[in-house]
């Protein structure tokens, strides 16, 4: 019997420079599972070391990476701030890099937590050197997928905590698809390790949403990539703007930039960046779960459809909202019963992106697993030089 992912045999896929990408997309939800497994079995360990860190005075705490792993963190800022009470800030290694002063130049305890793929991003190293340069008391904890990278190599002592992530989240494609929804769903837990027993219910939830998707929902999206849009939108509100923003990045380097992608907020699209739509224009909203918030993202999708018209626009929801008008909607809930928080949708909502990346790339005669053709884009970032700093 054929092996084949989303749909394609692997024959083909191996042929056609897609059969990473697609492996790696299309066993997610499998992957998830496997994540918990490892937050679980480190579970006093991670527990033990939090306490150490939750202990101390005058504590701050900054999640860091580049690229989507520094969009984790803008998921994940606002979910550490609501579960512990403690100022959280989502600022990337590549800020970090250039402009320290900016962001360590307070006073106390620090917290940094990095989410590294690769672990060998020259940003990412430097960062951690400079946050030990700034801070006399300070923890770490790295999240990775490699357990060779240059990170974990330079990283030692009782203030460090390194958790990685399962063998299969070190996707080797040049998108970081599981890599990214395996390091969201570990700093998940991690912010509320102490209800961890009861988290994996809704981790078993989440599993199923993903699965559903794959199963249900592939074909049309593949029919949603053959359309001839050159511009994709998409639209989160609160912490589901870092799900857009991760979006949007996906489905663009996927397809060498010929489709060019924003991301927003459902209120801050009004201001300004909504110009961008056209009759080329993919709109693509990533609806909340929470009753509040729906209420102004259903606001936004009605303000548009009586102004100026995108060619296609998408509705992913958990379950389905009957005054909204949408090309198309994807139900990832097959039971109206089943809830889950709504930070977790962060890790699944982002699944659609990677499906019209994957399939888009294909439509357009890319490889998937190395769409940019000219080389400019490369899974681990290439001519970055790391200067001296002195404070």
């Amino acid at each position: 019997m054929s092996i084949n992912y989303l749909g394609i045999s692997r024959e083909e896929l191996l042929i056609r420079g897609a059969i990473h990408t697609a492996k790696e997309i299309a066993c997610q939800p499998e992957l998830w599972g496997n994540t918990f497994n490892i937050i679980e079995e480190n579970y006093e360990k991670i527990n033990s070391f939090l306490k150490k860190v939750y202990n101390q005075r005058d504590l701050q705490i900054i999640l860091t990476g580049a690229g989507s792993s520094a969009f984790i963190g803008d998921v994940l800022e606002g979910v550490f701030q609501k579960y512990l009470g403690i100022k959280t800030s989502a600022i990337a290694t590549t800020d970090l890099v250039t402009h320290p002063k900016y962001y360590l130049g307070y006073k106390g305890t620090l917290l940094l937590i990095s989410f590294a793929r690769s672990g060998n991003s020259p940003e990412s190293l430097q960062a951690i050197q400079l946050a030990n340069l700034f801070f006399n008391n300070i923890y770490h904890i790295i999240i990775t997928c490699n357990r060779e990278g240059e990170i974990v190599k330079n990283s030692s002592g009782e203030n460090t905590l390194i958790l990685f992530m399962p063998p299969e989240a070190d996707d080797k494609g040049l998108a970081m698809t599981s890599s990214f929804t395996a390091m969201l769903l570990s700093g998940l837990l991690i912010a509320r390790i102490d209800e961890l027993k009861d988290l994996k219910k809704q981790v078993q939830v989440l599993i199923d949403y993903g699965k559903n998707i794959i199963e249900k929902y592939v074909q049309e999206l593949k029919f949603i990539s053959k359309q001839n849009f050159k511009r994709a939108v998409f639209l989160g509100s609160g912490i589901l703007k870092g799900i857009a923003r991760e979006s949007h990045l996906k489905l663009q380097e996927l397809t060498d930039g010929k489709v060019i992608c924003k991301y927003d907020s459902f209120l801050g699209f009004r201001h300004g960046p909504k110009a961008i739509i056209n009759e080329d224009t993919l709109i693509v909203y990533l609806f909340s779960n929470n009753d509040y918030s729906l209420q102004y993202e259903k606001d936004l999708v009605s303000t548009i459809n009586h102004g100026r018209r995108a060619m296609y626009s998408i509705g992913v929801l958990e379950s389905d909202i009957d005054e909204i008008d949408l090309d198309f909607r994807l139900l990832y809930n097959n039971s109206r019963s089943t809830k889950i928080d709504e930070e977790f949708l962060t890790v699944v909502l982002v699944l659609p992106a990677q499906i019209l990346g994957f399939f888009k790339s294909l439509e357009l005669g890319l490889k998937p697993d190395s769409p940019s053709e000219s080389g400019m884009i490369t899974r681990v970032v290439q001519g970055v030089k790391i200067y001296p700093y002195k404070k």
